[in-house]
């Protein structure tokens, strides 16, 4: 098809904000973004899909300036480390932004001009609460037991002059606009969330700059004054293909409006408020749907350096694979609900699915192949009954791949590749082609059922190469064949007869599962005590230190952790009249006789965790004395349960 026919699908990431190296559950989302371009593609679409980097405001000057290097110097890097991460995840994304582009910047501060020129942003003061991780204002009503309602974070009082943007003047367009438009947000939850929560109970009109700190885009007529995020960050799916106040490049006016923005649920405000609000004032059109997609996370909790619960796409694909990696996000994760990442689902995944029902059907068809054909394909003409189920499932997967997809519902999509290379699985255990070789009058049916078979395994490879591309390149490359293409998929049986198979080579090898864990164990024990990371010198006040509770406790037993060569499991009498159980990185230089007794001090109100199968209820002090050389703060003394103040 002629690129210019083609229907075209312009599709967008978050822009991910440049403060620190991403982990994994921030890398979900370009995975699926990507999932959704590659099938549009091979659908026959002329698809736009950008990422890219949100680098100006508050926190990455306040890092730049504790890591003693300029702002920019600061966001190059980490930005360098986002790209690095999108392009180990193999996603094909079309442009990069980043609002450090001079292109980008201009176009920000035309906007700006614009909005106020035309009396969409007035100049005015604000006084209010401020979360400087979200860099966003807060009424007292908003919070959540005094704390930022999306981070759970501290507030401070911030009062300074800015410029506003006149939310409440589109409200009632917006909300008329979502009611006439009942697909723009997705899911449904979020919809009535925004509706409910946000737009019906009235807008205030919203702060778009700051005088507080420099590092932002400037204000064109107005040099004390910074534009704020949101402005400056969505502003990004538009400046990326070329819009201008004055004259819009061919680029955007053949993409945008955007089929999709792909987002987070903790930011659907921000893309279904905000930006639209902005567009109305602009006079440029809406996008299509924004679809707020859940969480990953660590068993059950969010992914935070705080909780020692960070993993990252290069330390997983290292140990995993890049595809394999790829399935468990794209198949783990609901459309509408939050989703876990936890080793032992992941290699479970990976032995059952990968290994044993997609490597397997592979590996054997192939094999087979070779054994009793010398490799050549058969024609596919002494056909049974049995025959037509498995043609049926490769049939109707397509549709429902498609329809799953149409959805955002990828995880099902995933599913049904799967749950046809389980079909084929059976179809060989109806068959039994090893039987069938047995039987010199039954060689033409024994080519048919191999026939049936490879034609299925290239049913599952043309449908995997959305979600896991290396993968299904390499079973094209070992059933040496050329029929990749979407539309091949119409009907069954376009494998050509007489195509020579090449030799079988295992997909995925298994999984020793308790020797993996153990070595993941032993990592995690490697580097504990897993603290946040913060700026050098970084000073808190007294009603920071008020929540830490440190008590005496006396160590009543203590024993090395089997799975964990760096840990000791210490049982604590802290005078609660409960044993209290810490796991402790203390054995290379202690050992359990050297402890028991022994008064220490324990931090007593830490949220528990579980280390090498032990659950650690708090921590206890030590000291860095010297290179490699740790000793235990001991209090001995002092009554059991006494509070350190």
């Amino acid at each position: 098809m002629c690129e210019c026919n083609k229907e075209k699908y312009y599709i967008t990431t978050a822009i991910a904000y440049t403060s620190r190296k991403p982990h994994i559950g921030n890398s979900y989302e370009i995975v699926l973004t990507d999932a959704i371009a590659r099938f549009k593609r091979m659908q026959g679409y002329d698809v736009f899909f950008l990422t890219g980097t949100d680098e100006h405001g508050q926190k990455i000057e306040d890092y730049a300036k504790a890591a003693g290097v300029s702002p920019k110097e600061y966001v190059d890097k980490v930005a360098g480390e986002i790209r690095g991460i999108c392009d180990l995840l193999n996603t094909t994304y079309d442009k990069f932004i980043r609002t450090t582009d001079d292109y980008h910047e201009k176009a920000v501060q035309k906007i700006f001009k614009k909005l106020y020129d035309q009396g969409d942003i007035y100049k005015g003061s604000y006084e209010g609460l401020y979360c400087v991780p979200c860099e966003s204002f807060w009424t007292e009503s908003q919070l959540v037991d005094g704390k930022c309602p999306d981070c759970g974070r501290e507030v401070k009082k911030a009062s300074e002059e800015a410029y506003f943007l006149r939310l409440s003047k589109y409200q009632k367009q917006l909300e008329d606009y979502i009611e006439k438009n009942p697909d723009f947000i997705y899911p449904e939850s979020r919809k009535k969330e925004m509706l409910n929560n946000f737009i019906r109970p009235g807008l205030q009109d919203l702060c778009v700059s700051r005088t507080s700190f420099k590092w932002g885009i400037p204000v064109t007529f107005d040099d004390k004054h910074v534009i704020y995020v949101w402005i400056d960050a969505l502003s990004n799916y538009i400046t990326a293909l070329g819009y201008d106040t004055e004259e819009n490049s061919d680029m955007y006016r053949k993409y945008w409006p955007a089929d999709v923005h792909i987002i987070g649920k903790d930011i659907v405000r921000f893309h279904t408020i905000y930006w639209p609000i902005m567009l109305m004032a602009l006079g440029e059109p809406l996008p299509k749907k924004v679809y707020g997609h859940p969480w990953l996370l660590v068993g059950n909790d969010k992914m935070s350096k705080s909780r020692g619960n960070v993993i990252y796409a290069d330390g997983l694909t290292k140990r995993f694979g890049v595809d394999a990696v790829r399935y468990y996000l794209l198949s783990e994760i609901p459309h509408a609900a939050d989703g876990s990442l936890t080793y032992e689902t992941l290699i479970e995944r990976y032995n059952s699915d990968l290994a044993n029902t997609i490597g397997n059907l592979v590996n054997r068809t192939v094999a087979m192949q070779k054994k009793y054909f010398d490799g050549v394909v058969q024609s596919g003409d002494v056909t049974e009954e049995v025959d037509e189920d498995l043609k049926k499932t490769a049939l109707d997967s397509v549709g429902k791949v498609a329809s799953s997809m149409d959805a955002f519902c990828i995880a099902d999509a995933v599913e049904a590749v799967v749950n046809l290379a389980k079909r084929s699985n059976k179809y060989i255990d109806e068959t039994a082609p090893w039987a069938l070789a047995k039987d010199e009058s039954k060689k033409a049916r024994l080519g048919t059922v191999l026939y049936n078979l490879i034609e299925s395994i290239r049913f599952i490879a043309v449908q995997l190469q959305p979600y896991m591309p290396e993968t299904a390149e390499k079973i094209f490359e070992q059933l040496n064949c050329d029929e990749k293409s979407y539309e091949s998929l119409k009907s069954f049986g376009a494998l050509k007869t007489g195509t020579v198979v090449n030799e079988p080579t295992p997909l995925f090898n298994r999984i020793d599962a308790e020797k993996m864990l153990k070595e993941i164990e032993e990592e995690i024990a490697a580097n504990i005590p897993a603290e946040e990371e913060k700026p050098a010198g970084v000073m808190i006040n007294i009603d920071d230190f008020a929540k830490v509770e440190l008590r005496v406790a006396e160590v009543k037993d203590c024993e090395p952790i089997k799975r964990a060569k760096k840990l000791l499991k210490l049982t604590l009498d802290d005078g609660s009249g409960v044993p209290r159980t810490v796991a402790s990185g203390i054995a290379q230089w202690y050992k359990p006789e050297d402890l028991i007794g022994k008064k220490v001090v324990v931090v007593a109100n830490l949220k528990p965790a579980v280390l090498c199968g032990v659950e650690s209820q708090g921590m206890i002090l030590a000291a860095d004395c010297a290179e490699n050389d740790v000793k235990v703060v001991f209090v001995d003394g002092m009554p059991n349960g006494a509070k350190i103040r």
